[in-house]
């Protein structure tokens, strides 16, 4: 069971890496497990400013898992109009909405109950710490 555990933790962690690395917004992870009819464990949930900004998420996210974990998403979807696009990997699922249609839509309040915990931009801290050892 830790080594199932270990490997959702690992999949969250490059999940998140890989929207950071391209400046996703209001990144959030909720943890669905406590509910009884959920599609999966977690919901990793973030915005991005213009369709653009949504697919180069998308594809980050996507390139970060397959580079370190091997996996990849069993669905996809909205890539056509980039207004929100859905990366599945059963056990989590990414949310990559364009900013006015994640307030329209509002998953967290859908949600509500579930934890919510909203993870530290670790490339933004490596990259400032690079800076801080160069001085």
């Amino acid at each position: 069971m830790r080594k199932k555990t270990d490997a959702i933790e690992n999949l969250i962690e490059c999940i998140i890496r890989g929207i950071f690395e391209k400046q996703g917004l209001d990144v959030i992870k909720l943890n669905l497990k406590n509910f009884e009819n959920r599609i999966a464990d977690y919901y990793i949930i973030c915005h991005g400013n213009s369709v653009t900004q949504v697919e180069s998420i998308a594809e980050s996210v996507e390139d970060t898992v397959r580079k370190e974990t091997g996996e990849k998403p069993v669905h996809v979807e909205g890539l056509e109009n980039r207004y929100w696009v859905l990366l599945d990997y059963s056990n989590v699922i990414v949310h990559v909405f364009l900013s006015e249609y994640r307030s329209f839509y509002s998953l967290e309040s859908l949600w509500a109950d579930a934890e919510i915990e909203k993870p530290v931009d670790v490339v933004k801290e490596k990259k400032a710490y690079g800076r801080r050892r160069k001085q």
